[in-house]
């Protein structure tokens, strides 16, 4: 009995000094009740039983030592394992499998929390992890408790975060308050390095838009809210990204270092048996998880008739159609040579002309027959010719040929016929009415494609182009328009020879365009390859053959050179993902910077969707929801501007399949509120900006909306979260 009573004096000791301690700490009077609460809960909590497999706990010094995030992180892989597949896959981003990071747009990490001024300036906060331990653990009880689901207001609950990103958020916020935090006010100035650029961002020490505009706010709430803004300026230049979002620039590349053979991987590739295989969804996820891919034997499982668009066929169908050339220097794939100067260099000329199918046509045929002859008479069988090899051999031989024939080949000119347009239904009806029997994501109009949305003809986007190639015909380095995902077929009977580099590397290519005084996005180039490794910058490289399929997943940079003579077709898919809208919106706006016109209508394109589709998809709709948000809040405080100067507003409506409007000036797109000046008897389109450098007063300049306010009202407000059974699968 004597222990018995030693040990429950020694209980009660331990007892007191917890709660003396618990004093000590500083714990409010909610939190002491709330523990109290649990330990009361606990002690009447059934015992476990013996039979089953208890978890095996850490020592307290181990505990108190372990650091937050790893204990966050711990939860969160727990977590992730007991919520289904669609939770877990909460990240708009699918791009290549480590070790290449995903692309910084939506991968950036969790910033750290920014402390609320107090107007005394600026605040330094440090901290040091053994002294504030106890504190860091208070913080997640409350943090856990403020970000309560259950208790939280219906305005907070917009988008349905899972419990896995409640514990990321946290974990990152308190791992961060271990650094040092230097909070700045950007000013206008800083946001804008380019004084004279025609588009303005709004800066984070103006009008705090950010608590007054919000996607859960209604129409007549936005209103409301845009009457009260200043019309004493006209309002700056419209951006589709989120409210205070800094301007879009080059990410820098992945900091990991990679080993040679990292630099140099192999290319994701399926080959297809049959049409069961190109129809079953594991395709489509193939090809959205990776930068690019290739898709092999799909003409043959699905019986396509290539021959279609043979030079044969095409020149029998529509021997007058045009066709622009491209006058280039044969090189070998992998070289880039300054004949002049005879040094490798970034630049890859080429000169632009025109002719029709059937004289380019005669010049291929021509171009083999020489071809063979000059093999035949160096005692080469003809064949080799063809290219069919695969790409070991491929590029082997092209080395083989530059030593034999280098100062040749340099000197050797081609012609590179390309944008064959197949859009015209009636011309080219066989022929498209063949690629309907592709898999819903890779044909060109599909309900899933979000470039069918866009309501009129983009040529080479939402329609096909043809391009006609002899050995050597090169397709510069490039991403594709907006970012969008592309197909392309190779017809044959030759091969081409891809290069591509993973999107998250885009910022890297850029800078050495620019050290190589090459515009990224206006100039023609053709990387050295040297080059992107010493930047440890990896490229995939592959061999494309007749029948295979190249999806170019969404921002891959890519360039191609045709081995032999051959035919491809391509055309832009628009996944409905958010990773695929969010690259596409932000080059928008970097292209608005870089004064590149986006030639996909991003803001007429969104407003379409919210007109034709549901969304269920949590990251998207918001995304596209912030995009309807800010050019409605810009329409609405235009209108107000304009009416302030004494301009009347005419409806003047949109014709069936109309394009979307430009401005005739800086070439941004202008949605609904058209200002009209007529020039050299031509009535050009003008943006707000423009339009007042040519009539500070407006006077002079015919004013015309295309959308009755009451439409736009109705299409925002009725575009809301589709909720389905579970939670929304994102991509």
């Amino acid at each position: 009995m004597q222990p018995n009573k030693s040990f429950q004096s020694s209980l009660i000791r331990k007892k007191q000094a917890i709660r003396m301690k618990k004093d000590t700490i500083g714990l409010s009077k909610g939190l002491s009740q709330r523990i109290t609460f649990l330990e009361g809960q606990l002690s009447q909590a059934p015992l476990p039983s013996i039979t089953s497999k208890r978890r095996q706990l850490c020592s307290i010094e181990e505990a108190w030592n372990l650091p937050i995030s790893l204990e966050m992180n711990s939860r969160q892989q727990q977590t992730a394992q007991m919520l289904p597949r669609q939770v877990t896959k909460q990240s708009p981003v699918q791009g290549p499998p480590p070790p290449y990071p995903h692309s910084q747009l939506s991968q950036s990490p969790i910033p750290a929390k920014r402390i609320k001024e107090d107007g005394t300036g600026h605040q330094e906060v440090t901290q040091n992890n053994s002294q504030t331990s106890a504190q860091n653990l208070i913080n997640i009880s409350e943090s856990l408790n403020q970000r309560n689901f259950n208790a939280m207001p219906e305005s907070n609950k917009n988008s349905e975060q899972s419990v896995v990103d409640t514990f990321d958020e946290i974990s990152n916020d308190i791992y961060k308050q271990n650094e040092t935090i230097k909070l700045e006010r950007l000013s206008h100035d800083a946001l804008s390095n380019n004084e004279d650029s025609r588009y303005d961002y709004i800066g984070a020490d103006s009008a705090d838009l950010s608590t007054t505009f919000k996607i859960q706010m209604d129409s007549k709430q936005l209103m409301a809210a845009v009457k009260l803004l200043p019309i004493d300026e006209p309002p700056v230049h419209c951006t589709v990204l989120q409210v205070n979002a800094p301007p879009p620039s080059p990410p820098d590349c992945p900091p990991q270092k990679l080993t040679q053979d990292q630099l140099l991987p192999p290319t994701p590739s399926v080959h297809l048996e049959n049409k069961k295989n190109a129809f079953s969804p594991q395709l489509q996820e193939f090809c959205l998880k990776h930068p690019i891919a290739v898709v092999r034997g799909l003409a043959g499982a699905l019986k396509l008739d290539l021959g279609l668009f043979s030079t044969k066929t095409l020149v029998e169908a529509n021997p007058d159609h045009s066709v622009e050339v491209r006058t280039q220097v044969h090189q070998s794939p992998d070289e880039n040579w300054d004949t002049s100067q005879g040094k490798r260099v970034w630049a890859c000329i080429s000169h632009r002309s025109h002719t029709t199918i059937a004289k380019y046509a005669q010049y291929q045929a021509s171009s083999f027959q020489d071809s063979l002859k000059d093999e035949s008479d160096k005692g080469f069988p003809g064949s080799q010719a063809m290219s069919d090899s695969d790409s070991k051999d491929s590029v082997s031989n092209s080395n083989i040929v530059l030593k034999r024939k280098k100062h040749k080949i340099n000197s050797k000119m081609l012609r590179f016929g390309t944008n064959v347009d197949l859009s015209d239904e009636k011309k080219w009806k066989p022929q498209l009415t063949e690629l309907q029997k592709l898999p819903a994501f890779a044909r060109v109009i599909s309900a899933a494609n979000m470039l069918s949305h866009v309501g009129h003809v983009i040529l080479g986007m939402n329609t096909v182009q043809l391009y006609m190639k002899v050995p050597g015909s090169r397709t510069p380095g490039h991403q594709e328009n907006n970012n969008f995902c592309s197909i392309n077929i190779n017809i044959g009977p030759g091969d081409c020879e891809w290069f591509a580099v993973p999107d998250a590397y885009w910022g890297g290519v850029h800078n050495l365009c620019e050290k190589n005084n090459i515009s990224y996005l206006h100039g023609s180039w053709w990387p050295v390859l040297e080059d992107l490794y010493k930047e440890n910058i990896p490229v995939y490289r592959f061999i494309q053959k007749p029948g295979d399929l190249v999806w170019v997943n969404a921002g891959c940079v890519h360039w191609v050179q045709s081995i032999g003579w051959c035919n491809n077709i391509a055309w832009n898919v628009g996944p409905l993902t958010a990773r695929q809208y969010s690259l596409a919106i932000e080059r928008y706006e970097w292209n608005k910077v870089q004064a590149f016109k986006s030639i996909v209508p991003m803001v007429h394109l969104s407003w379409n969707l919210a007109r034709n589709i549901k969304v269920s998809d949590t990251k998207l709709f918001e995304l596209i929801k912030m995009c309807l948000l800010q050019t409605l809040k810009n329409v609405l405080h235009i209108q107000e501007y304009v009416k302030s100067k004494g301009v009347e507003i005419r409806f003047n409506g949109r014709g069936k399949n109309e394009a979307s409007h430009y401005c005739g000036q800086c070439e941004v797109e202008v949605f609904n509120v058209l200002f009209i000046k007529e020039q050299e008897k031509r009535h050009v389109v003008h943006c707000l900006s423009c339009a007042l450098k040519l009539s500070p007063s407006l006077q002079g300049i015919v004013c015309l909306e295309e959308y009755r306010l009451s439409e736009l009202q109705r299409v925002y407000d009725s575009f809301t979260l589709h909720r389905t059974q579970g939670l929304a699968y994102t991509q």
